[in-house]
């Protein structure tokens, strides 16, 4: 079983130097902390992936990828066979009831994608499937050119009126944030200790910064951004009810970019909008307020372009206890 450790991992992953911060040794160890076991799987040294292993009742476990397998796109069919035949037996081997992929590539990019023998396209996806990715391969001017009018005044208004953005290290602050947004606009957040431990694992290396925005010294939105190589990822944002005719979210963002673009990084990705086409989407933004159709508003003044991800790949093990497993997440 080609099974390799984290030092292993990460030596795996220094010609990728793309692959997704979901891939990484670091995010493994975040998420270990948090209920998932990380193992490392690589076929031939030319795709591999980090497969996240989390406990079910009576020893029984659900397999996840998320982001990968990294190398897929450059492999030969050969080489993808092999990592889809060793995947299937560490699967069995941890007594997983389904495996879930998720493929960091977007529709457009290729003609068709087929899932290997024995997976299935699944609805049941974890990550957002769709979401506005902004090119900052340029200069600042060109970004601030390419977001809707509205967007840039309201950038220019908040440094007008006196907000400021910059580092910040107050993980509680954070999260007493977090929770008030969650409630306001009905969305479920994670743990302080989450927000904590996210920080302290990417933080160190350059590769995460924890935003703040105020007006007087009182904090008035805060947001947290990753980045590894070339990507950027705005993950985690929030926001109080004080001030917001300051538009301290809008200078915020811009600084987030400007952070990334710093850098070096040539994608900003605003992580998850709607999952519907970009018409529905301009034709339904104004009224409705469900789901991500409230930060939709938002982050599409910011520019960019609408990108898909594929539909996931399960391949399942035990039917009766996967169904048993989809009732119980539907609640």
């Amino acid at each position: 079983m080609p099974v390799i450790n984290s030092t292993e991992w990460d030596t795996f992953l220094t010609p990728f130097v793309d692959a997704h911060l979901l891939q990484t040794p670091a995010w493994g160890a975040l998420k270990a902390d948090f209920g998932w076991e990380s193992t490392w799987l690589v076929a031939g040294n030319s795709v591999g992936a980090q497969v996240l292993f989390r406990k079910l009742p009576f020893g029984y476990k659900v397999a996840y990828i998320p982001k990968g397998p990294v190398g897929y796109e450059s492999a030969v069919q050969s080489q993808l066979s092999d990592f889809w035949a060793e995947l299937d037996s560490l699967c069995q081997e941890r007594r997983a009831v389904f495996v879930k992929v998720e493929l960091d590539l977007w529709k457009k990019e290729v003609d068709e994608i087929k899932p290997p023998e024995g997976f299935y396209p699944s609805e049941n996806a974890t990550q957002p499937q769709r979401t506005l990715v902004l090119d900052i391969n340029t200069d600042e001017e060109t970004i601030l050119a390419r977001m809707k009018q509205k967007t840039r005044y309201n950038i220019r208004l908040a440094g007008r009126k006196g907000v400021t953005v910059h580092p910040w290290d107050d993980i509680a602050g954070f999260y007493r944030m977090m929770q008030a947004t969650g409630e306001r606009e009905a969305f479920g957040v994670h743990t302080q200790a989450y927000y904590q431990r996210a920080y302290e694992l990417f933080h160190p290396d350059g590769e995460c910064e924890l935003l703040v925005a105020e007006f007087e010294q009182v904090p008035l939105a805060a947001l947290m951004v990753f980045a590894r190589g070339q990507r950027a990822w705005y993950f985690y944002g929030a926001s109080t009810d004080k001030h917001r005719n300051l538009m301290p979210t809008y200078l915020l963002q811009w600084e987030a970019i400007r952070w990334a673009h710093a850098r070096g990084c040539r994608t900003y990705d605003l992580w998850g909008v709607p999952d519907a086409e970009l018409e529905t989407l301009e034709a339904q933004f104004m009224d409705r307020t469900d789901g991500l159709w409230g930060v939709y508003r938002f982050k599409r003044g910011f520019g960019g372009e609408i990108h898909r991800a594929p539909d996931p790949w399960e391949r399942i093990y035990n039917p009766l206890l996967y169904t048993f497993y989809r009732w119980k997440v539907r609640g």
